[in-house]
């Protein structure tokens, strides 16, 4: 498969270090189950019904969401909605989270499409509004797996239109990595074994990954969700991460350079996504990649309108034009994603492309943990402790790597 060479992710959850910037008070004690708890966003109303479209709508989006024709003339799903529709679409690519939400604060946009470390932040500030989801008529084709989300709903209310998915995956050279891994413990515990040729994902994120390691390892720690984490739980995890990082050879942002030290070898096992797993095997290296049995990590994008959008009509057409099946098919196999809606796999110029990315398959995607946003009141439920906020993750990020 031929992929087109975009931004990285990888900037995504890196930048994002400011606190939710609304207190949010305690919420009632949940069960950590399908939405967030301890959020008491501000109360929003969602539109009953749709008006007059207002001929333009201005879009915040990661690199490869958003295409015209202008980086590519055969990559382009936005001039046939212009024309569908009379909204024009103005874009700008954002390149982390906490960019999104400093740009969604001058109330210059009217969506974006925000990953799970920027969306708690949008929805307890009151700078996202819940979503009508009638109004969006593609919604109904949305995979189960991706509704009700604790990272893009709250208290069964959704706060935006869901628009792919994708997991964080353990790839190893298979000539040089034996046997097989199955556990996540090849980076961990076990790491050692490939002093210096270990790679794992240069984020403050990926403190979640040691967490869910340590979830399934270390049960004494009571761990529930990767990103609700005490103080002696968040310890746990980046003294594991301190002692990881002995054995790295390179923390890895760029998904290209990660390719490339799969190819040369000076990487045989570490952390990954399908399209770079799909890209380095396409390239030669002898490589598989899969979910340990632990589980894994994973994000899930988010297309989110403004509470104050000027432009809430298009903003909405928008949301439905993007998870429409051929065009989210599109988006997806641009930027090596699993689509949002059911009916785009059918769409897909590759048709074993929702088979690679486990598009439909809803057991795969239980095992993941998508991306959230840490913050003080604890996202498991529990009230009578107080949990590490992004801000003190970032800061540990920068000790681990040393």
């Amino acid at each position: 498969m031929e992929y087109v060479v975009r931004l990285t992710r990888s900037i995504r959850a890196a930048g994002a270090a400011a606190l939710l910037l609304a207190a949010t008070a305690c919420g009632s004690s949940g069960s950590g189950g399908s939405s967030a708890t301890g959020l008491n966003p501000p109360d929003l109303k969602a539109p009953s019904k749709l008006g007059k479209t207002e001929g333009q709508v201005n879009l915040i989006a990661w690199a490869g969401y958003v295409e015209d024709g202008s980086n590519d003339p055969k990559v382009d799903w936005v001039s046939d909605f212009e024309k569908q529709t009379g909204c024009q679409v103005n874009s700008k690519v954002a390149a982390s989270s906490d960019e999104m939400v400093k740009l969604m604060k001058t109330g210059e946009y009217d969506a974006v499409s925000a990953s799970g470390d920027a969306s708690l932040r949008l929805i307890a500030s009151g700078d996202a509004a819940p979503v009508n989801t009638k109004l969006v008529p593609n919604y109904k084709d949305v995979f189960s797996g991706l509704k009700n989300g604790n990272w893009n709903s709250v208290k069964g209310r959704m706060y935006g239109i869901p628009h792919g998915r994708g997991a964080n995956l353990l790839m190893y050279n298979t000539q040089k990595v034996s046997p097989a891994p199955t556990s996540w413990s090849a980076v961990f515990d076990d790491a050692a074994k490939y002093k210096g040729h270990v790679t794992a994902y240069d984020s403050p994120i990926y403190i979640a990954d040691a967490a869910l390691y340590l979830k399934a390892t270390k049960p004494e720690l009571k761990i529930k969700d990767p990103y609700a984490l005490d103080q002696k739980q968040f310890d746990a995890a980046v003294s594991l991460l301190k002692k990881q990082n002995a054995n790295i050879g390179e923390y890895w942002s760029d998904y290209l350079k990660e390719v490339s030290a799969f190819k040369s070898g000076d990487s045989v096992v570490g952390t990954t996504w399908q399209v770079i797993a799909s890209l380095a095997a396409d390239e030669g290296a002898k490589v598989k990649a899969l979910v340990p049995e632990e589980g894994s990590t994973g994000w899930s994008d988010t297309w989110m309108v403004a509470a104050k959008a000027k432009h809430p009509n298009c903003a909405y057409k928008w949301l439905d034009w993007i998870i429409s099946p051929k065009v989210n098919a599109q988006v997806a196999e641009y930027f090596g994603e699993a689509p949002a809606n059911a009916k785009a796999c059918a769409q897909t110029s590759d048709k074993n492309f929702c088979t690679t990315y486990h598009a439909a398959d809803e057991a795969y995607w239980k095992k993941i943990a998508f991306w959230n946003t840490p913050i003080e009141q604890c996202l498991d439920g529990r009230t009578d402790v107080k949990c590490v906020p992004y801000a003190k993750w970032v800061q540990a990020w920068t000790e681990i790597k040393g």
